[in-house]
């Protein structure tokens, strides 16, 4: 078993060290996890470093329509954010309920929250 000897003054380090990113030419190839185990115990060696490769699998059907249906709301969204035609009735509407229980707290949600109904309406 390979052994980690730290700096002075670093007791101990755990986590993720190097994570693989998204482009291949600035990233590492694998994930570089450090563990630092708290238990009493007689052995000193409580520090373990593990190499994890990289995992990629392609979205599944259910997640490709749920990315579909987040793109098709957000832009929706947007657009409503800016229409001077429903801005006052929105803001009327929102203002009207966000005091309510279960109403929306912010603007951005009560608008989320019309789009998706009217998506899955």
């Amino acid at each position: 078993m390979a052994k980690v000897t730290w700096s002075p003054g670093i007791e101990h380090v755990s986590g993720a060290l190097a994570k693989p990113g998204k482009n291949p030419q600035h990233s590492c190839s694998k994930m570089l996890l450090a563990t630092h185990r708290v238990a009493e115990t007689t052995n000193p060696d409580c520090n373990r470093l593990y190499l994890r490769s990289k995992v990629s699998t392609a979205p599944s059907q259910d997640e490709m329509q749920a990315r579909e249906k987040f793109a098709q709301v957000s832009a929706a969204v947007a657009a409503r954010a800016k229409d001077l035609t429903k801005m006052a009735a929105d803001k009327a509407a929102f203002i009207a309920q966000k005091d309510l229980s279960g109403g929306r707290r912010t603007m951005k949600s009560f608008l989320w929250k019309l789009e998706l109904e009217a998506y899955e309406g």
